[in-house]
């Protein structure tokens, strides 16, 4: 199913593009999502628009703030083009692409489950992603990999806060012109989508316009400048003269951001801000996140009437209560105070946010709703097989990670594999760990007996990779490996003992055979073990 094609000057489209803007008014959320099923069963979002960066209204990208349900209701109130809140290259390297059938959506999600970026139909030619990254390749990799999914890609090079400077991203970059123009050149030149980035500007003019021509000459869609310096902050007055200066010497569309304190507080000030800049576009933060109808060209609709809208989107998408939670704090602002204010700090679950604003009808039907879908989806997904598999090379894999939570704490697998070899009188367990270069993950093999073990999955360190790898030794002979779960306290006394002291027993007598362990019952996956629908 192809994508609806962009309409003009923020304008809301027609038919079933209409219709998915508000859910909530004249239909339940079972009707949306049978909307957009068939697109999401294909897995893959046919993408094929160009992206127009001229006379746009933009949601600029907020950290906690520019999630899916503010971007679905910054569109609905006008916004022509979303961005997606910053989000770095390493992290969205260790995700995996998972099509949503209970939300309709396309998950990125990461090794411990958690969504990390999620979108959908709705905003599919609306959307560019920004990431944070200081390395070229990864920078191409991330962006091959949401590609299908989104309508732009973009980078920041802007935000001078700590989270985004280490490493040499953000604002960092403004500082490396031959990494910047590396980085945009190798994603112009390997991705399908428009590439942007977003600056901040520096200490001199001319060493701005220098720099801003660089970057225009690696055949990036369009730039978006912040008229102030790395250094300084909402308080300081936005350079509109110095976004003017820049528009007037590229040839390529021009966002001009960062007049929220002193320029924009309704709709018609967002263009006198791109008057003053000379700007192609405008790119709203700050004065969105407070009332993200900024874009209505109406005018500011009622808070309570936006903040119950967003929380609507934020249900029906399982929004974490906690980020839901910010961004409405962030709407509040001096309001906090108030009761309903009150109400809304001491929340937490979504379903409490629902009450604190009249919504718990509509947080239980929704819930009904969603748990059916998910419960219709896990019955048609076939069992995946638990067995290990031994492939070619004699290694045996299995899917497996570890999670701290779930084992005793005075135990570990590496323990109870080691203990388990004491008794068999075996040579100790021998791990061998690589690092994958692009993302600095580890992958472990451990040998036991002359026999290889190895989790399929990735860790995010040699510590980790090793349990891992011990799992699935222990797992494929059958043998306790010191879950809550596991009901066995032998371990325990042992642990007691000295480590020469014999724990005598028949099994400390058995025999070990050369090259092979005793061959035990495969014990399954404990029942802690979530569904990949789950939690979503």
């Amino acid at each position: 199913m192809g994508a609806p094609r962009p309409t003009d000057g923020g304008r809301r489209g027609s038919g079933r593009h209409a219709e998915l803007e508000n859910p909530e008014e004249g239909g339940s959320i079972h009707r949306v999502q049978q909307q957009q099923r068939g697109w999401s069963r294909r897995g893959m979002m046919v993408n094929s628009l160009s992206l127009c960066y001229h006379n746009k209204h933009i949601l600029a990208p907020m950290v906690r703030v520019g999630t899916l349900p503010m971007r679905l209701l910054a569109l609905d109130y006008g916004a022509d083009i979303v961005y997606c809140e910053e989000l770095i290259d390493l992290k969205m390297l260790q995700c995996k692409r998972v099509v949503n059938e209970v939300l309709s959506t396309v998950d990125f999600v990461a090794p411990d489950d958690r969504v990390v970026f999620r979108t959908c139909q709705r905003e599919q030619s609306k959307v560019v992603f920004q990431m944070g990254t200081s390395d070229a390749e990864r920078a191409l990799a991330v962006a091959r990999l949401v590609e299908n999914d989104v309508a732009g890609i973009d980078v920041n090079m802007g935000c001078p806060k700590e989270y985004s400077t280490k490493g040499g991203m953000g604002a960092a970059l403004l500082s490396d012109p031959d990494k910047i123009e590396k980085i945009l050149s190798t994603l112009v030149k390997g991705t399908s989508r428009p590439v942007t980035c977003k600056i901040r500007i520096l200490p001199s003019l001319e060493d701005t316009l220098n720099l801003v021509k660089r970057i225009e000459r690696t055949g990036i869609a369009a730039i978006a400048v912040h008229g102030r310096k790395r250094e300084e902050r909402p308080q300081h007055p936005v350079s509109c003269e110095t976004i003017k200066a820049i528009a007037e010497t590229l040839s390529i569309p021009v966002i001009a951001n960062g007049g929220s304190h002193d320029h924009i507080q309704d709709y018609l000030d967002i263009e006198d801000f791109r008057q003053a800049t000379a700007a192609s576009s405008v790119m709203v933060a700050r004065a969105a996140m407070w009332n993200p109808s900024i874009f209505l060209k109406e005018g500011l609709r009622p808070l309570e009437e936006v903040m119950q809208k967003y929380i609507r989107y934020a249900v029906q998408y399982d929004n974490h209560y906690t980020n839901t939670k910010h961004c409405l704090c962030q709407m509040l602002r001096e309001q906090l105070e108030s009761p309903q204010g009150k109400l809304l700090h001491a929340a937490q679950s979504s379903r409490e946010i629902c009450e604190a604003f009249g919504l718990g009808a509509f947080y239980e039907e929704t819930t009904r709703e969603l748990d059916s879908r998910r419960a219709e989806v896990l019955a048609r997904t076939p069992a995946e097989p638990e067995e290990p598999a031994e492939d070619t090379s004699g290694v045996i894999k299995m899917a497996v990670k570890f999670d701290r939570r779930a084992y005793s704490p005075q135990i570990t697998p590496k323990m109870c594999l080691l203990e388990w070899c004491r008794r068999e009188k075996l040579a100790q367990p021998v791990y061998e760990t690589v690092q994958r270069p692009l993302d600095r993950f580890f992958r472990s093999v451990v040998t036991v007996a002359e026999q290889k073990y190895q989790s399929t999955l990735w860790d995010k360190s040699k510590k980790l990779a090793e349990q891992a790898a011990a799992i699935v030794c222990l797992r494929s002979q059958g043998l306790p490996e010191g879950r809550l779960s596991e009901e066995s306290l032998s371990l325990h006394k042992r642990k007691r003992e000295a480590p020469d002291q014999d724990p005598g027993g028949p099994r400390a007598q058995e025999p070990a055979v050369p090259g092979e362990l005793c061959k035990k019952p495969f014990v399954t996956l404990g029942s802690g073990d979530k569904s990949p629908l789950e939690g979503w």
